[in-house]
This record gives C-alpha cells, structure tokens and sequence, in this order.
C-alpha cells in the first residue's frame, strides 16, 4: 500500500480541534492533509456502525491529542499493524496509524463534526466488501482493496 498514492492536490491548511463524545479527550490538526477518502473494509464498518469510513491523513507531526487514550492494535489483512486510539470513557476513535505508513495519523472526519465541511474525498478504498444500502456518490473512484501505485 502507498499511502501517497492517495493524494491529491489541494492548497487545504487546517487548524481545527474536535473532541470524543463525552469530551474528555481531543485532537487537534494543524497542516494540510495527506488525503481524503473513505473505506468500505470490514473493521471500518465494524468499528464505525456504518457502511464506511469518512478519513482525512495528516502527517503524524501535524497531529496532537489531549487526555488519556486507550490504544488497541491488530493485525490487518494485508499484513501491517493497525492501531486505533480512542476515549476509554466513550469508546470514539480519535486517531488510527498502519505500520504501513509509520509517519502518518489516520483522522476520522466526523471528529470535527459541525466543522468539516472541507471534506472532499478522493476514493473509495475496499469497495469489494461495500455494501448496496451504504450510498456512495457515483463520481468516486473505487479500488478493491487499496489503490495500486500508478507507475
């Protein structure tokens, strides 16, 4: 997987904090973003209640968090590390890293709920466990799984 693939040209800087559910945790961005895309894999569907996942990269270094997190890592199919941080309290996600992509943070955009109207996705990562109720804009390029390197 190159992660890198994945962007686009955009002249976005954010400087934006969002929170967990309950409050007692927080991130917050200042950079611009790697990428924006959702994922259609089955852990994001898992973990996130829905049909996908809404995510905006950002370089790890443009990333901070306050409060105590918990971390629960597992293996993913493609053999890397995946790593989830979330509020022990509440259980929202706040930031997500691969062993893939060591120097990237994997942000969910419904963090900032209310503020995130600068999300444009790119793509649609693992479109082959998507589901037909979960409506996904026409337009968006789909991968099976991930992207491949575009030589």
């Amino acid at each position: 997987m190159q992660l890198f693939a994945m962007t686009h040209k955009n002249n976005l800087n954010l400087d934006q904090y969002g929170h967990c559910d309950c409050s007692a945790n927080s991130v917050h961005v200042a950079g611009r973003p790697v990428s924006m895309f959702m994922c259609s894999c089955e852990n994001c569907q898992r973990v996130g209640g829905a049909g996908h996942s809404a995510v905006v990269l950002f370089h790890a270094e443009d990333v901070r968090t306050r409060g105590a997190l918990k971390s629960i890592s597992r293996p993913a199919a493609s053999g890397a590390s995946f790593t989830r941080h979330f509020c022990p309290e509440c259980g929202t996600t706040l930031l997500a890293q691969s062993s893939r992509a060591p120097a990237l943070r994997i942000v969910p955009v419904g963090i900032f709920a209310g503020a995130n109207d600068w999300f444009k996705p790119n793509q649609l990562i693992f479109s082959r466990s998507h589901q037909a109720w979960d409506l996904i804009a026409d337009h968006l390029p789909r991968h099976d799984t991930y992207r491949k390197d575009e030589a």
